[in-house]
């Protein structure tokens, strides 16, 4: 049986005391004072668990370095958290391709992202991914030009969007997909886990076997935030 956490909260550690550990230890006291700014805008939203976990956004940040990613692109963007975390860290002539079909919420976190003096680096598409995607397709100068890739949205189209990013992310780049754990139910008999989290529960358990079968990418799933799986395209 999986371990959760009572107050419903993403971590995946065994208590909230080791969390808030690792946060108050080892991610917050390094983590920009304008990310904080948009973590705490997020967190007066309805739907705040969808914006990527501190600690996740930590080892996002770390790897993104280690390959001295320039060039990358975003699929879901929410209020903005991992696309200001990216900003940040690429360099000042470095791109991001941000896709998301709610504006809105990206313009939530807008105000942040100038006042960082970043938004020069941010290319935001307001579209639905797969036709975002299929058209970046069609310039062969953007078939294998990216460095990182970063999926944090439907995870029913995963799969899809995987297919498609192996074409537009170069050999040796970085692929995370987000939620990969779904709140634990992944590891849970299907009578204990809750209606509404049911659907995705089915379509991460499909994507993260498909993952692990795919000769294509190097894998890890790390049990971070919401779970996250890091693809190296081989």
């Amino acid at each position: 049986m999986a371990l959760s956490n009572s107050d419903g909260s993403k971590g995946l550690l065994q208590t909230r005391e080791l969390f808030e550990y690792v946060l108050e230890t080892s991610v917050y006291p390094r983590e920009p004072e304008l990310l904080k700014e948009i973590r705490i805008i997020t967190a007066n939203h309805p739907r705040s668990l969808m914006s990527t976990s501190p600690d996740a956004g930590q080892l996002i940040a770390l790897l993104q370095k280690l390959i001295n990613a320039k060039n990358t692109i975003e699929i879901g963007v929410f209020t903005g958290y991992s696309l200001l975390l990216t900003a940040l860290t690429i360099p000042q002539d470095g791109k991001i391709t941000a896709i998301d079909m709610n504006k809105d919420t990206y313009e939530m976190g807008l105000p942040v992202i100038k006042k960082a003096g970043v938004e020069h680096k941010i290319n935001f598409i307001q579209s639905q991914a797969l036709s975002a995607l299929d058209e970046l397709l069609k310039d062969d100068a953007t078939r294998g030009s990216f460095d990182f890739a970063f999926v944090d949205a439907d995870k029913v189209n995963y799969q899809k969007y995987h297919e498609r990013l192996l074409q537009l992310v170069k050999v040796g780049g970085i692929i995370v997909y987000d939620n990969t754990l779904w709140f634990g139910t992944v590891a849970m008999p299907e009578e204990f886990v809750k209606e509404e989290l049911k659907p995705t529960r089915f379509y991460s358990i499909e994507f993260n076997k498909f993952l692990a079968n795919d000769d294509r990418v190097q894998i890890s799933q790390v049990p971070l935030g919401d779970g996250i799986t890091i693809c190296r395209r081989l």
